[in-house]
């Protein structure tokens, strides 16, 4: 049975148990401040299970995309040194809201595994909560016990712990008992020495969880204390990789028809063989899962970056580039040509990456080239390191430095220096590295107490897109504690006004006034849950009293006018550059917005122009905003909204209209196009291969940059004594400059050569080699021009030349290449050592050095010391 047909059996199944079958949410997370990416089937209903809103549906089934790259068996290092771990995997699983429990959930799970896959009952086991002594003092769950005792055999159902069989979503939430179904798929032979049962939960290759069913039952407090939910809920997630595994009689999911594929063009790319050294075969797995893993979050519009999860999926797509560069000597960007076979394997059922298949090719293949230099300098910085060691042992804080500075692989640096026959001081890298852990995790640290409830079952109302102020009643609030922003509150009310940061713009600010004229000031606006959460920095005084709500209208009104803007900069870009242009990002905030969008090429001076123009022509045609909150997503799509990739709509979506712009979104708007003013685009540039990115302005801030440039144009006049045309005379002086300096160098050059003659007297005879060591009145370059003229002519020079220039000092270091075969000499060695006299440093070839240093006074020390080099 192949992968395709598997996964179409299980939502089949589901379905006729009147299951809805959902599309998977995103993998990548945008508006939710607890996660950066789907790690479980169950996070795209969080809000159900936390009780802050209601599902239309009871019963819901999908296959949802994870990303993990962290936990018990996540962590990134140890993917592909097993067969059955991954970061990016398809969790298939079925729950209910309030619905049905632990009878039928129990009872489905046996009836799909063994009649609808028919896998051998004989190679399953079960297991379930033994409960606990601890302060939770949890019973036994029995009624599950009592279940599987109904369908096994009593010695196949395995007591767990609260480790592996009580299952939470965090410090705090929903939590619950689980049963975890196990598949033995080892030889009979095997099976014959050793029970199965005595290899649950014991990491071994052919003993492995294949399907989790959670009972959620409490709720964990931030006390720490379980209360019981109101509702019972069930979620589980079945790997579908395992699943894929034990169905087509394969021994390791890379052997499934999930991976195969990706591998033969992984061997046929790098004429590499899996199966036949393991090493080889780790690199192979690694490349393997991580192509999925950056190619569905770049499909879902995280691109790789240096910070949050943009670093996640950099990390990730290196690690892969290095195992092909260490095992399979691959020199040169191979990664992009697998998502070819990717799209084909997986594409019908995650269209995604059909649509975007040429952006991803487009990012991995620019930031392969990138990785790929980072590691050619890397080398160059490992030789500087081996070269100022002494002994065989390298400094592991050193390596850390190249790791975490330059993103220079530490396995990588350990293989080099023992071929090099050096040793990698181990410890000392992980303790920095550890040090360095410690300090992002308390700096990122956040202490949240439990939410004091001061009204029950009240469904919060968003009334922001008609009024700007409001009645509300406090329906709950809490503490929160970090050490980036100190103690804060958030508040949930039973209505607001104010926008929850979301679709790329920022939440509103503003105030909350009580009935005796108190105010206190909303910080930020947030969305958690489902929940719009407002931000503040101390509570009102009597938290029962009905307040006003009211928001900075001047801010809501510049970021509606840059939210606007974006609809219409989206418009125009796919009028003057093509329909090939689809939105990757965007930032809305009230002075300025960021649009990322797909493109290939610079924009000319024209076509920027061309844009602006057609923008400002929608807001000088004063257009009406036209809104419609609750129209069916097909009904939408076929109006023609723009709908974009990674983000996650209902059944029904709110449609925003501007002319012929019409898109999808939640976002605040401006009444009339006219309101914006003007729009001024302030750069353009690429942020990835494929991916431009516009930064612009509108209305007050379009004024200030007008106005901005008119002073500083004013005053440039000045400088010029008024000039009638500023841009002829700035040229003019321009060409005059470049003469001028053609006149210095040439006054340098012509210095140089004269004190070639003088300085060719004071050299002096240091065991056989012509040696001088002085400082001299000209820049880097006549010092430069000096060397070489110096040694034109000779091969037994040795000469360390120092200057001062604009208070910082500069030593130059020049010997003979016969000198430095002769002698073991490496110019770029001494400077490097003499750089400590001039607190600096500096490198360069055996034969020619610098260093720079912000100490002239070490000068003479430097120049005092260079001869025991000689001696």
């Amino acid at each position: 049975m192949n992968s395709k047909e598997i996964r179409k059996r299980f939502l089949n199944f589901f379905e006729g148990k009147e299951h809805k079958i959902v599309a998977s949410a995103p993998m990548v997370i945008k508006d939710d401040p607890t996660l950066m990416f789907t790690n479980a089937g169950m996070n795209q209903f969080k809000e159900f299970f936390l009780g802050n809103t209601s599902s239309k549906h009871k019963r819901i089934a999908d296959s949802q995309k994870c990303l993990r790259v962290s936990g018990k068996h996540n962590d990134l290092e140890e993917v592909g040194k097993d067969t059955y771990h991954h970061t990016m995997f398809e969790m298939l699983g079925n729950w209910s809201f309030g619905d049905y429990f632990k009878k039928e959930a129990i009872a489905w799970a046996w009836e799909f595994l063994t009649e609808v896959c028919e896998i051998d009952k004989d190679s399953l086991y079960v297991s379930v909560f033994e409960g606990s002594d601890d302060a939770d003092d949890l019973a036994m769950d029995s009624e599950a016990f009592d279940l599987w005792k109904a369908i096994v055999p009593e010695d196949r159902i395995i007591m767990g712990n609260k480790k592996d069989n009580f299952w939470e979503m965090g410090d705090q939430g929903p939590c619950g008992p689980c049963s975890e179904i196990h598949v033995d798929i080892r030889s009979k032979e095997e099976k014959a020495k050793v029970p199965g049962a005595s290899l649950v939960n014991e990491d071994h290759p052919l003993v492995v969880e294949i399907w989790n069913l959670v009972f959620m039952q409490y709720n964990r407090k931030a006390d720490g204390k379980l209360e019981t939910l109101p509702a019972r809920h069930v979620d589980t997630g079945m790997g579908f990789e395992r699943l894929c595994m034990v169905l087509q009689n394969v021994e390791s999911n890379y052997d499934t028809d999930v991976f195969t594929p990706i591998i033969r063009e992984i061997e046929t790319i790098t004429n590499s063989k899996y199966g036949q050294a393991e090493d080889t075969d780790i690199a192979i797995r690694v490349i393997a899962d991580h192509i999925r893993a950056v190619s569905f979050s770049i499909a879902d519009g995280q691109l790789p970056s240096n910070t949050g999860a943009g670093y996640v999926i950099r990390r990730i797509l290196r690690r892969a580039i290095r195992y092909g560069f260490t095992f399979l000597d691959t020199k040169g960007p191979f990664m992009f040509r697998l998502v070819r076979v990717l799209t084909d394997t997986m594409g019908d059922a995650f269209a995604e990456l059909k649509e975007q298949h040429q952006l991803i090719e487009n990012v991995i293949k620019e930031e392969e080239h990138s990785f790929l230099k980072t590691l050619e300098q890397g080398l160059v910085l490992l030789d500087s390191v081996i070269v100022n060691t002494q002994g065989k042992l390298v400094d592991g804080r050193k390596a850390f430095e190249l790791y975490d500075t330059y993103g220079f692989p530490i396995d990588l640096t350990a293989l080099i220096l023992q071929e090099k026959g050096y040793e990698l001081d181990e410890s000392g890298f992980k303790t920095a590295m550890q040090e360095q852990k410690s300090r992002s995790k308390s700096a990122s640290q956040i202490s949240k107490e439990d939410w004091i409830v001061l009204l029950d079952d009240v469904e919060q109302e968003f009334v922001g897109y008609d009024v700007l102020e409001a009645d509300v009643t406090l329906v709950k609030y809490r503490k929160v504690t970090s050490k980036k922003d100190g103690e804060h509150y958030q508040m949930v009310f039973n209505l607001t006004p104010f926008y929850a940061e979301g679709g790329g713009q920022v939440g509103d600010k503003g105030y909350l006034e009580s009935p005796n004229g108190d105010v206190v000031y909303i910080i930020d606006t947030k969305k958690e849950n489902n929940e719009v959460v407002h931000f503040s920095k101390n509570l009102p005084k009597k938290t029962g009293e009905t307040f006003k709500a009211s928001v900075d209208k001047k801010q809501r009104w510049r970021t509606e006018a840059n939210h606007t803007a974006t609809h219409l900069l989206h418009q125009a870009l796919r009028e003057v550059l093509g329909t090939h242009v689809e939105q990757k990002g965007s930032a809305v905030h009230s002075k300025y917005l960021r649009f990322d969008f797909s493109h290939y090429a610079k924009l000319t001076v024209d076509e920027l122009r061309e844009v602006e123009n057609f923008v400002n022509a929608r807001i000088a045609g004063q257009l009406p905003f036209e809104e419609n909150r609750s129209v069916p997503m097909k009904e939408a799509l076929a109006q023609g909204a723009m709908a974009l990739f990674g983000e996650k709509y209902g059944d029904a979506v709110r449609t925003v209209r501007f002319g012929q712009s019409i898109e999808l979104c939640g976002g605040t708007h401006v009444k009339n196009t006219a309101d914006i003013w003007h729009f001024k685009i302030r750069s353009e540039g690429a942020v990835a291969a494929g991916i431009r990115r516009i930064e612009a302005i509108t209305s007050d801030a379009v004024k200030d940059f007008y106005f901005e440039n008119n002073r500083v144009l004013y005053e440039i006049k000045d400088l010029l004594n008024n000039a009638q045309d500023p841009l002829k005379a700035v040229t003019s002086l321009q060409e005059e400059n470049i003469k001028l300096k053609k006149e210095v160098e040439q006054l340098l050059k012509d210095k140089a050569k004269n004190l070639k003659g003088d300085l060719a007297n004071e050299l002096e005879d240091c065991n056989g080699i012509q040696f001088l060591a002085k400082k001299v009145d000209l820049d880097a370059g006549g010092i430069k021009d000096l060397c070489f003229e110096m040694g034109q002519n000779r091969n037994d020079l040795f000469l360390l030349f120092a200057t001062e220039q604009n208070g910082k000092a500069l030593l130059s270091c020049y010997i003979s290449k016969e000198v430095v075969a002769a002698k073991e000499l490496n110019a770029g060695t001494i400077v490097r050592e003499l750089g400590k006299f001039i607190q600096g440093g500096g490198g360069g070839q055996p034969f020619f050095a610098t260093a720079g240093g912000k100490n002239p006074g070490g000068i003479a020390e430097a120049l005092d010391k260079v001869k025991e080099y000689l001696q």
